[in-house]
């Protein structure tokens, strides 16, 4: 059984249901287009929305580097 973990960034309200949707049914037809159609019925996907608080580059936040960019 195929797991795949998505992380991406939760900004603006995060993905929406239909957003996650259409992403989860993409990447499991990529999948199984990729491996022969193997995989698509117990395909696992994993949508993680990160804070950009929660993460960092070079010694500072995202939500810092964000910030320092708009000004």
């Amino acid at each position: 059984m195929p797991v795949i973990n998505v992380k991406m960034t939760h900004e603006d309200g995060g993905a929406t249901k239909e957003q996650k949707e259409a992403l989860v049914k993409g990447i499991t037809e990529l999948f199984a287009n990729t491996f022969n159609g193997r995989g698509a019925s117990s395909a696992v996907v994993i949508i993680e929305e990160l804070n950009t608080d929660n993460y960092g580059i070079g010694g500072k936040t995202v939500t810092q580097i964000r910030s320092e960019s708009k000004k």
